[in-house]
């Protein structure tokens, strides 16, 4: 199944820029004096050159790549303007001589470069990290737990004693027989001093004794 044919704009207005161009350089490469078939190998040259630096640039967009399609773009537009009646063609001048005999050197010292300099390798996308393992957490298997014990039942309590059976533990402190004579001349004296009897703090400030052992010598004093 064939394709129909699509006349396309662009297409058309390179293929008359082309045609244009590689007669402007076949005029001028004649006109400085390469003539037959030279003068035809000029623009083959040139467009040559340029579809080098178009495959580079494909490839990479480099310094290189770019320097040689500027050379290309000036001898392709430099023709242009020169046989566009600036120049006169029955005149060259030598310098555009010289520039004409030496394009074919420069040429392939362009195509050479651009075909067999290595291009930077692109970087390799970095490797995707492998996915952490999940830590397994081992978990202690549970003791059997054991039989329970039947509970004892509480011993039955024992019957208390009545509280008049208990012994009190607060019994008033023995005082002795000198610490009693003592207490009863102080009181004398007191009783002779004030005319009343001698209380229990006053006689414990008298003797320096403790509070308890005080209100045992007053009971003995009455």
């Amino acid at each position: 199944m064939f394709r129909p044919i699509r006349i396309d704009a662009v297409l058309i207005q390179a293929v008359i820029a082309g045609a244009l161009s590689f007669a402007h350089l076949h005029d001028l490469a004649e006109a400085a004096g390469q003539t037959g078939w030279k003068a035809w190998a000029y623009p083959v040259s040139v467009d040559l050159l340029l579809v080098a630096v178009w495959r580079r640039l494909r490839a990479e967009s480099s310094k290189l790549a770019w320097f040689w399609f500027l050379v290309a773009l000036v001898a392709s537009l430099g023709a242009n303007i020169a046989t566009a009646g600036l120049l006169d063609l029955d005149h060259v001048p030598a310098w555009l001589r010289i520039l004409v005999a030496g394009w074919p050197a420069l040429a392939f010292l362009g195509g050479t470069l651009l075909a067999h300099t290595p291009t930077d390798p692109a970087p390799a996308p970095d490797p995707e990290p492998a996915p952490r393992p999940v830590p397994v957490v081992e978990r202690p298997e549970q003791p059997e737990q054991a039989p329970e014990m039947p509970t004892p039942e509480p011993a039955p309590a024992l019957p208390q004693a009545p509280a008049s059976a208990v012994p009190s533990k607060t019994s008033a402190p023995a005082v002795p027989p000198a610490l009693v004579d003592h207490a009863r001349k102080v009181a004398t004296e007191h009783r002779t001093r004030t005319g009343t009897d001698i209380d229990t703090a006053t006689l414990r400030a008298r003797l320096g004794v403790p509070e308890d052992l005080a209100g045992a010598i007053v009971a003995q004093l009455a």
